[in-house]
């Protein structure tokens, strides 16, 4: 590795802005080491490390098939589109390295051919969309719906066509050789790097038992790089799920499927209208809208619990009757079973009748195990967004099932991150994560936070929970931003606190303003760059995954410590659950959590060697209360101080400097 990443190193010699990083070296053989002695490594490796390098040398030696999983896309085109034409350009060792996406990226083209003759566009706007689509469908090389830089983001008619899993006939498909996710599948067999997202990788191993739905191919070691994001998106493939969404989708494709048997025709019809009738009768339950009616809802607008008690209750008399919300459950799973067997009756069914009565067994499961389980492993939920019903069974803890289904079967797991740790110990993601035996290193930062950065902690802030607290923050806000001359995030753990403040702030300054929400990430981030003086008010998707480099971005300003919802279900069942069984919490769970999230956003400022900046984070539990010294110790060794004047002082020598 110091051959490869040393001062007369190949990277030294080809890399334009090649630096000595030890850090980086370390971490290259620490991960070598785990490779070769096949076992499992934790390492922390702050920004300005060269954490990718260091990891996908020592996967390419290796010479087996290697899984890198990332926590996003932004980070799987990297690898893929610099880092790994970089390193096959001057490293020996010829390999061939593919990316895979989700399945719902690739476009169908069996999906296709049939949506050519069925009703799937929701107005005539979206016929030259379609048309574009069908032309690019059988020119593209990959089928990923990446390519379509033109089109918008969201197409109505892109669940009608894409590849997802649910519906694929795989062997059975007559387009199962030009398919993309074929092509895809065997490129990835044939490559030693293949490089996933999290979501893809954990829908992969989730359905590694099953006979369809499977993407990557074997593998023996895998790399996770924004590894502190893996037991929340994990646990969403290990639980049950479903939505209004779905099923209207399920329906709609009954609906389209080509049935030469006329009489069955006739019942799947009617069977069809019946189940989307009672359907549409179950989630009323969820979203109160039926003005006709007297019910009850069993929540609002957010996420809240769902209980067996809800749906059915038990009699003076020892038996069991269904409340009005159940009464609509069993309607509709009547429907549903009259479905299944007016499918199962069609002469001669077409190709997809496999994959759709799989689909209706899989929601009939999913929704008696999330409304009638009564288990203490899973918290059940809802969650309403906008239009939108999902029902939720979600494990609350990790540690056990990823155990079993990952640390336990594959030879070498490393897990990467600029955040994987709290007060120094990894103690918090093991215990989550379920690794019982692992290697650790935390790999030092080429920065030099002690001259980049300074930590400003205001003397005089009320507590967050105090009334007086927004009021407080805002007139902090303005007077870093009049500092800093914009140039800032304001990150907030709330919406409606990041609504508040920047109507507060905004009358006070003179510097251009955006908000979240107001477009997409990406359109956010390129008009903050290009516009003198910025400041950008976000929430939780800008804590983390964004790079801005330069004097652009030279102040951050964090309004309180993340600590999680503790109403939200999941979070409190997790606490709960730590508590019932003789566990701190708030101790071993809210602190360390939010000491992550935290590290992530204060990980925001300092990007590359040159950048300097002021942190702000404004909650006086920094100072006031014992656990803020974890918080503290966890952070860049940055200069602290409690005077506005050393950070006017501050951007003042930054300003003379440039």
């Amino acid at each position: 590795m110091e051959g490869i990443f040393g001062r007369n190193g190949l990277i030294a010699r080809y890399h334009p802005d090649y630096e000595y990083r030890p850090g980086q070296v370390a971490m290259a053989e620490a991960v070598a080491t785990a490779l070769e002695q096949r076992h499992h490594l934790l390492v922390e490796a702050g920004t300005g490390t060269g954490k990718t390098l260091a990891y996908l040398v020592p996967a390419i030696a290796t010479g087996r098939r290697v899984i890198v999983s990332t926590g996003t896309k932004n980070l799987q085109e990297q690898l893929f589109f610099k880092d790994v034409p970089f390193l096959q350009k001057i490293l020996p060792k010829k390999f061939k390295a593919t990316v895979l996406k989700g399945r719902s990226n690739y476009v169908c083209l069996h999906r296709l051919k049939r949506a050519e003759q069925a009703p799937v566009l929701e107005g005539l706007a979206e016929a030259d969309y379609f048309n574009e689509i069908n032309h690019w469908a059988y020119q593209s090389e990959s089928g990923d719906r990446a390519e379509l830089t033109t089109l918008p983001e969201y197409l109505s008619f892109w669940r009608h066509i894409d590849a997802r899993s649910d519906i694929c006939l795989g062997q059975k498909c007559p387009s199962f050789d030009q398919c993309f996710i074929t092509k895809a599948r065997q490129s990835a067999l044939e490559s030693d790097i293949v490089i996933v997202n999290h979501h893809l990788f954990f829908a992969d191993l989730a359905l590694r038992d099953k006979e369809w739905g499977q993407v990557l191919p074997d593998y023996s070691a895998v790399i996770f790089d924004e590894a502190h994001q893996i037991e929340d998106i994990a646990m969403q493939y290990f639980g049950a799920t479903t939505s209004n969404f779905q099923v209207d989708d399920l329906l709609g494709d009954i609906s389209r499927l080509m049935i030469n048997d006329v009489e069955a025709a006739r019942e799947i019809t009617k069977a069809v209208a019946r189940t989307a009738r009672m359907a549409e009768n179950f989630w009323l339950n969820f979203t109160g809208t039926d003005a006709r009616t007297s019910m009850t809802t069993l929540g609002g607008e957010g996420r809240f619990v769902i209980r067996p008690q809800m749906f059915a209750r038990r009699r003076r008399d020892g038996t069991v009757e269904a409340t009005p919300p159940g009464e609509r459950y069993l309607n509709l799973k009547a429907a549903l079973d009259r479905l299944v067997a007016s499918l199962q009756v069609v002469k001669e069914p077409p190709a997809e009748m496999d994959a759709i009565l799989r689909r209706v067994e899989q929601l009939r499961f999913d929704l008696d195990f999330i409304l009638f389980e009564d288990n203490e492993l899973f918290v059940t939920w809802c969650e309403r967004r906008g239009r939108g019903v999902f029902l939720q069974a979600t494990p609350i803890d990790a540690s056990e099932i990823l155990n079993d289904r990952l640390f336990s079967q594959v030879e070498t797991c490393v897990l990467t991150s600029a955040t994987l740790t709290s007060a120094d110990s990894f103690s918090f993601i093991r215990a989550r994560l379920g690794i019982e035996q692992a290697d650790e290193m935390i790999a030092d930062s080429n920065y030099d936070y002690e001259n980049q950065s300074l930590l400003y902690l205001p003397p005089k802030m009320p507590d967050p929970r105090d009334s007086g607290f927004t009021q407080a923050a805002a007139d902090e806000i303005v007077r870093l931003l009049n500092a800093s001359q914009g140039r800032a995030f304001v990150l907030c753990t709330a919406s409606s606190q990041m609504q508040t403040l920047r109507e507060l702030v905004e009358p006070h300054i003179d510097f251009p303003v955006l908000m979240q929400g107001e477009g997409s990430r990406s359109g956010l981030l390129e008009r903050f760059r290009s516009t003198p003086h910025c400041v950008l008010f976000a929430t939780a998707s800008f804590w983390q995954g964004v790079d801005v480099r330069g004097e652009a971005l030279s102040c951050v300003i964090i309004d309180k410590l993340p600590f999680a919802v503790p109403s939200d279900p999941v979070v409190a069942a997790r606490q709960r659950y730590i508590d019932q069984h003789g566990g701190d919490s708030f101790g071993q769970y809210s602190v360390p959590s939010a000491v992550i999230t935290l590290k992530q956003g204060v990980g925001r400022l300092i990007r590359s060697a040159t950048d300097r900046g002021v942190i702000s984070v404004l909650d006086p539990r920094l100072v006031t209360k014992k656990y803020g010294q974890q918080f503290l110790r966890s952070l860049p060794p940055s200069r602290i101080t409690r005077k506005i004047e050393d950070v006017e002082a501050f951007f003042a020598d930054s300003d003379e400097d440039n």
